[in-house]
């Protein structure tokens, strides 16, 4: 098992948005709270400071109400060509494409908390 303290935050962020599988989307928030001793902000400072051409797949992390960055034209088009589906108000159905997190096996690997994850 890593220990979580041994890994930076940023790293801690990629590492859980990996773990978003294709066509699926989640929140700033839920990353945050993946990761722990974070906000959904330091979410967004860590995805917005990747490189371009990583295999982090940002794109599929958007705000709360479903909505993707206001700059996130290349967002959308990639979440689009994963399947994903826009309403008429540019939101997506997080009940329908949203990610429950990732597998308890992941996370006791990766030195998270399942049980604190799993329990909220």
């Amino acid at each position: 098992m890593v220990e979580p303290q041994a890994v930076p935050v940023f790293e801690r962020v990629y590492a859980v948005v990996c773990q978003i599988p294709v066509g699926r989307v989640t929140t700033y928030g839920q990353v945050a709270h993946i990761v722990g001793n974070c906000d959904a902000r330091t979410v967004g400072y860590a995805l917005a400071g990747l490189r371009e051409g990583t295999d982090v797949p940002w794109q599929r992390v958007v705000n709360s109400q479903g909505k993707i960055s206001l700059i996130g034209s290349d967002q959308r088009h990639r979440l689009e060509a994963e399947g994903i589906v826009f309403d008429a108000r540019g939101r997506i159905d997080l009940s329908r494409y949203g990610w429950s997190g990732p597998e308890q096996a992941w996370l006791e690997a990766n030195g998270f908390d399942p049980l604190w994850f799993w329990n909220r």
